[in-house]
């Protein structure tokens, strides 16, 4: 997805931010990011804001909360700054970190600055000039499994800034219990309470896997494919969510954004990636690969407790920006689906309890 021009209400002073990025960097990179870059905003993110900042010799990536953020891991760039940079020299598809700014008179919140990974991003359809045999979409879908199961076999405990992450056992006890008051503290009278779904989803919890690093928000237009071969993967984006915790988590987040082609119409309407297409794998395939490949004997209740909270927290997420929206801290037009996703969740997530 290409970036487009910045929104009013994201602006930011170009010249101080830039001024400030140089007095950062070694000479060789400050001299190539003389004057003022030409600044985009890419669209695709719908939770922190992400700009393109190009100069004529070198173009980078600037990572900063959006208005109104409420705090915590999701909105912390010291924390999504310093785990990309402890990930970088052990997993390849991780963008190389610039500069992080924790001085709010630059730009008014700590942002941080990284390598621009060159390729192409889809949304929820395939950019223009960009087209998938069923057999590449194939691939892709494979492709992109490969790099989460090399994610979830990181070894980090030889990385100490990664290995502190891990919180210790009762990891999906504390996602339970934090993605349902983080639900309830965004809730808006248009939406669902979900309460037969936190009831079951309280119930229903299985005891953690070995914990591995998690993305906690994989999906496809949060991968740079390749420019010459959209089935290759070349980088991974938004670790804002990312921490050390049950790899199957994980898995059951990405299933929820995986609409495939025999879904109703509701869920393909509001699809926000191009599973649906022919030759793309569906949820259950994506499931016995991934077991297959990292081992893994799952009971069909604990995969259906892991897909279930997926798109609990799918909701949560939704909610919170879809809050946002509705309290006008954001004006982008996006997010006024987010209120109607939310309620075709809820009803996704009492299907698959059945």
């Amino acid at each position: 997805m290409s970036a487009g021009a910045v929104r009013e209400e994201d602006t930011f002073d170009v010249t101080r931010v830039a001024t400030w990025l140089r007095g950062q960097v070694t000479d060789e990179l400050a001299a190539a990011l003389q004057g003022d870059p030409q600044v985009r905003q890419f669209s695709s993110g719908a939770s922190n804001l992400t700009y393109e900042l190009r100069w004529p010799a070198r173009t980078l990536v600037l990572r900063r909360p959006p208005h109104g953020a409420l705090g915590g891991s999701a909105h912390n760039m010291r924390r999504e700054h310093d785990l990309q940079a402890a990930l970088g020299p052990v997993y390849p598809h991780v963008p190389g970190m610039v500069a992080l700014c924790t001085d709010d008179a630059v730009l008014g919140s700590d942002f941080y600055v990284m390598d621009k990974i060159e390729g192409t991003i889809v949304g929820k359809d395939l950019p223009d000039g960009v087209s998938l045999t069923p057999e590449q979409a194939r691939a892709l879908c494979d492709n992109a499994l490969a790099a989460l199961i090399e994610l979830h076999e990181v070894d980090v405990s030889a990385a100490p800034a990664l290995a502190a992450l891990d919180r210790g056992e009762g990891y999906v006890r504390r996602q339970v219990e934090s993605w349902i008051k983080r639900f309830r503290a965004a809730a808006t009278d248009d939406v669902p309470d979900f309460a037969d779904v936190i009831a079951w989803v309280t119930e229903h919890q299985p005891p953690d896997l070995p914990h591995a690093l998690i993305h906690n928000d994989f999906r496809l237009d949060n991968l740079v494919l390749g420019a010459d071969d959209p089935t290759r993967v070349e980088g991974v984006l938004d670790w804002e969510l990312a921490t050390v915790g049950d790899p199957l988590m994980d898995l059951g987040g990405a299933l929820a954004y995986w609409t495939q082609a025999d879904d109703d119409a509701t869920s393909l309407s509001l699809r926000l990636q191009p599973t649906h297409l022919p030759g793309m794998r569906t949820r259950a395939e994506i499931v016995e690969r991934y077991c297959s490949a990292r081992g893994l004997d799952v009971s069909e209740r604990d995969l259906t407790f892991y897909e279930v909270f997926g798109h609990f927290r799918l909701a949560g997420i939704a909610q919170q920006i879809y809050q946002r929206y509705r309290a006008g801290s954001t004006t982008n037009p996006r997010f006024a689906v987010f209120g109607p996703m939310v309620t075709h969740l809820d009803a996704r997530c009492r299907s698959l309890i059945g």
